[in-house]
């Protein structure tokens, strides 16, 4: 469908679905439509009344009406003014007012992507479809679709007046018109591919920035700067160039546009001239008021090629956007059930699953956990530890077998609801540009600052947010910069706690963390597990060792299950090795 969209000079079908979001402001749309009527009628009456003035008045050398034209030259100059300052207003106002609710509905469409998608696809390209794109959406009111329907109306109706006043000049005029329409639609055609190269590399160039700005301390420690420069300079170099191919259309057009204007002007006064000399079918009057429309009827022709590139790049735009809009990757919310409470039973039953096709991450595993147990999962990178996770708050749709909590598939309850009920604290911790506070509550209108102080208290940091300068109003910048890692990690463990969770999951939440932070962590892990169903997810086993039970994993399967006792007695078994290994490397630290 995009490559279709692609060969069209105009995609009529994208044209219709970007109107349908004008429904709400049509009393807008109708003042806008009606200015531009008036531009082009205030706009084409003008040389006529010239014209008239000349004729009836200077030409016979009576000067009793003359103050009248004048006085209408200027009621229409103002008309004109009054016309072109609405539509600019109204105009505006539409593009921002559509591409608000098309912006809207897209961020919102993109919150119920599944994780897939988002593992998929470029950060960078999706914020250029929620900002550049939408801008250049606007201008398809603001400065496409009106100006263009204004200039062909302008045009129809100077071509008109003309005919009307002296359909010998009007066909000298008319003759040269195809010429200009022939460029014009050759030119279109080659804009449109140039905008489409040129949108793909505004694309790139905002996904490599918000890439390389992201992982930038990546690339200083490793000292990268040069080649990513490179890089860089590389797809600057093909975005120039894009936008170049776009400049060098436009310097062949205009000049050609301009030069049969300038023909057509000519030959209308050397032809005219001698009507008006010599065969008196023209008048004096019918020659000035021509070579005020010849202007006004060439001028908009060019200003429609140059008003449809905007109209191409906002057309571009839409494409893209509305592909993201049309993308189907949302987890399937069918569920009824809202899940106002957990015991805490969770049971996964031959559950498989895979992130790639036919490559799967997990393979038929089963295990119960009982409500109020400790449980750990352990095992090498990529056994499918953190899959579990992912799958019991449904970020991924398993391939087969159940996953219940307290005898309940979760697919029969609301995310929503299913989601609020599981708390995570993840090793990689996402920090907001905003205060501790709202990191923690994630503006939850329902929870108060009084709820976290209580909570902080009860795990033993609020010591730690208050000796933070403003304390719990304290920003902590982009991703948390200024807050330490342990210091993240306890943010982070702190905003899962105060939701009160029904079932809590921690992923790693000590391996990055210094000594005092981590025993912070696990005081607080003993003070918030107790009664609640958890999930640890550990590589450091000695954190796990009080565990009811601890799951043993490997290439997603379960290897082993039992306590760490009873795991440590098994000759030759897998968790024993794991445990060993790391004893050994502890000892000899």
């Amino acid at each position: 469908m995009a490559e279709a969209s692609k060969k069209k000079i105009f995609d009529v079908s994208l044209f219709k679905r970007l109107l349908q979001y004008i429904k709400p402001y049509r009393n807008v749309f109708i003042i806008s439509l009606v200015c531009v009527i008036g531009l082009a009628a205030f706009g084409a009456l003008r040389p006529y009344v010239l014209q008239q003035a000349i004729d009836t008045q200077i030409a016979e050398r009576k000067y009793d009406g003359f103050v009248l034209y004048v006085a209408a030259m200027l009621v229409l100059l103002i008309l004109e003014v009054i016309s072109q300052l609405l539509f600019i207003y109204y105009a505006s106002w539409l593009g921002q007012s559509v591409v608000k609710d098309i912006r809207v509905k897209l961020f919102k469409h993109i919150l119920k992507f599944k994780m897939t998608y988002f593992d998929k696809s470029s950060v960078g390209v999706l914020i250029t479809r929620a900002v550049t794109d939408m801008e250049r959406i606007a201008d398809i009111f603001g400065q496409g679709l009106f100006m263009i329907f204004s200039d062909i109306l302008k045009m129809v109706v100077v071509a008109g007046v003309m005919f009307y006043m002296n359909w010998k000049l009007a066909l000298i005029v008319f003759t040269t018109l195809p010429i200009i329409v022939i460029a014009t639609k050759i030119f279109q055609k080659y804009m449109k591919r140039a905008f489409e190269d040129v949108r793909t590399e505004v694309s790139n160039l905002n996904s490599f920035v918000q890439e390389r700005v992201t992982g930038m301390k990546i690339l200083q420690l490793f000292t990268r700067e040069t080649t990513e420069y490179r890089k860089f300079k590389q797809i600057n170099e093909r975005h120039k160039k894009g936008w170049l191919k776009t400049v060098w259309y436009n310097s062949i057009f205009f000049p050609i546009a301009e030069f049969v204007s300038s023909l057509t002007m000519g030959a209308v006064i050397w032809i005219g001239g001698l009507n008006t000399v010599v065969g008196q079918t023209a008048s004096m009057g019918d020659l000035i008021a021509f070579t005020m429309f010849i202007p006004l009827l060439f001028r908009p022709l060019n200003q429609i090629a140059n008003k449809f590139n905007t109209l191409q790049m906002g057309m571009v735009a839409a494409d893209r956007v509305f592909r993201v809009l049309d993308t189907k990757s949302n987890i399937d919310d069918a569920g009824t059930l809202e899940a106002n409470h957990f015991k805490g039973d969770i049971e996964f039953d031959n559950v498989r699953f895979s992130y790639i096709k036919d490559e799967e991450v997990l393979k038929g595993v089963s295990f119960n956990v009982e409500a109020g147990e400790t449980v750990a999962i352990v095992g090498a990178t990529g056994a499918g530890k953190s899959t579990i996770i992912n799958l019991l708050n449904r970020f991924y749709e398993i391939n087969s077998g159940t996953i219940k909590i307290d005898n309940t598939d979760i697919k029969e309850m609301t995310l929503s609801s299913l989601r609020n009920q599981i708390a995570v604290v993840l090793q990689d911790v996402f920090l907001f540009a905003d205060t501790i506070l709202n990191n923690i509550t994630l503006n939850n209108e329902y929870i108060t600052e009084e709820d976290v102080v209580t909570a902080a208290k009860a795990i033993g940091i609020h010591e730690f947010i208050t000796s933070l300068p403003g304390g719990y109003h304290y920003n902590v910048k982009e991703r948390g910069v200024m807050l330490s890692s342990g210091q993240r990690q306890l943010i982070s463990f702190l905003r899962a706690y105060v939701t009160n969770p029904s079932i809590l999951i921690l992923d790693e939440a000590t391996s990055s963390v210094d000594s005092y932070s981590e025993q912070l962590i696990q005081d607080a892990t003993d003070t918030i597990t107790k009664g609640r169903t958890s999930i640890v997810i550990a590589h450091r086993l000695a954190t796990i060792q009080q565990a009811d039970k601890i799951i043993v994993m490997d290439a997603g399967q379960i290897v082993e299950m039992g306590t760490h006792k009873s795991l440590l007695k098994k000759k030759d078994g897998y968790y024993k090795n794991l445990y060993e290994v790391q004893f050994l490397k502890a000892e000899a630290v």
